[in-house]
């Protein structure tokens, strides 16, 4: 009898799935917004984004309280590895969570 190997899904399928459900959010207009190496502003500023650009959101954190554009928030987006923006200067249409918390 022939032996049946069946593997699961490839990590490039996963990661693919995954950026396909992925939604883009805008940053506030007109602001430079800075990229934080963790959830505060005592985090290392890692750089800043340019104006009008669109973030994913992979998970949210609490972290820094921060007044920004959007009001005062203590969320922090999860915009990639080590990479944390305040989501007082996102627009997700929501004061609150809208994503996973991160781990």
């Amino acid at each position: 009898m022939a032996e049946n190997n069946l593997e699961g899904p490839s990590d490039v399928a996963v990661e693919s799935a995954a950026a396909a459900k992925l939604v883009y959010y805008s940053v506030a207009p007109g602001c430079r917004v800075n990229v934080r190496s963790g959830p505060g502003t005592s985090f290392q500023l890692l750089r800043t984004l340019p104006y009008d650009q669109k973030v994913p959101i992979f998970c949210q954190t609490p972290g820094t309280t921060v007044n920004g554009y959007y009001g005062t928030s203590n969320i922090w987006d999860r915009i990639g590895p080590d990479q944390y923006v305040s989501d007082a200067y996102v627009h997700t249409g929501s004061d609150g969570y809208i994503a996973a918390r991160c781990t």
